[in-house]
């Protein structure tokens, strides 16, 4: 079978700065694949070319069968993104964000309604529908998300540190829900998170990236072997080292203007 993520020979240079260098992994559907590394180590560059957002310097990456770099309109149709950032329109209703995201996907009059209230109950939030998304809280916000990126059925789901800044009991509520989803829809979930205990128990696979080379891949358990570990944080830490990393190019832009980028160039077209 096909991997629905191909990444063959990928390689991004902005200038002299290597920011992904030469790395090749597949992903399986239905498969829940964490992209793990320290910052600025490529993940959040390697998402944006996947996402259409970046061209890769050189190599080929595939989504859903379609060449990410020659096929963009059928690449965008395939995928729904999470940015680390909130990127809803704060001065919108929930039920608004929804409707606008819909039609910007061309998901059909016919099944917009069901699918969004289908959804927002899902998440918990269609008793909220009516709410202004800037009363809502951080986990909320992530909910609503979440649902969104799920309106036309993507093939795959990418998260960008999902769960940045939220509380442990949020950060398991989404988790329960990522899971539901995955198991329900066979839908492909690509996740980057600092959390390396979500990693742990959700990813069924797993890649590590450190400056811009991918170090180590394979389940949880097999890292640990692989270097003598007890837990995935150690098996992390004896392979991207302990010390501190400073933000680059890779994570230096605005999540929330890249997606007005993205979804500016969806209503252009």
């Amino acid at each position: 079978m096909e991997p629905v993520i191909s990444i063959k020979n990928v390689s991004k240079k902005f200038g002299d700065f290597v920011a992904v260098d030469n790395i090749s992994l597949d992903v399986q559907q239905g498969e829940i694949f964490a992209f793990l590394g320290p910052n600025g180590a490529g993940k959040s560059t390697t998402i944006k070319m996947l996402t259409t957002l970046l061209k890769p310097s050189s190599g080929e990456l595939k989504l859903a069968g379609h060449n990410v770099t020659k096929e963009q309109d059928a690449t965008r149709r395939v995928f729904g993104i999470v940015f680390q950032d909130p990127s809803l329109d704060d001065e919108l209703t929930a039920l608004e964000n929804m409707q606008l995201h819909a039609a910007l996907y061309n998901v059909p009059k016919k099944d917009r309604s069901i699918r969004i209230e289908e959804l927002m109950k899902l998440v918990e939030l269609w008793d909220r529908r009516t709410s202004i998304v800037k009363t809502f809280s951080g986990g909320m916000k992530r909910r609503l998300e979440i649902a969104r990126g799920l309106l036309h059925h993507p093939k795959v789901l990418f998260l960008d540190e999902p769960t940045l800044g939220l509380d442990a009991q949020t950060r398991n509520m989404l988790w329960n829900y990522i899971k539901e989803l995955n198991k329900k829809e066979q839908m492909t979930i690509f996740f980057t998170t600092h959390y390396l205990g979500e990693a742990e128990s959700t990813a069924q696979r797993i890649a590590i990236i450190d400056h811009g080379k991918i170090v180590a891949m394979g389940t949880p358990d097999e890292l640990k072997q692989q270097t003598g570990a007890t837990n995935l944080e150690d098996a992390y830490l004896k392979l991207t080292g302990t010390g501190v990393r400073d933000e680059t190019l890779d994570n230096a832009e605005g999540n929330r203007e890249r997606f007005r980028s993205f979804m500016k160039t969806r209503q252009q077209r």
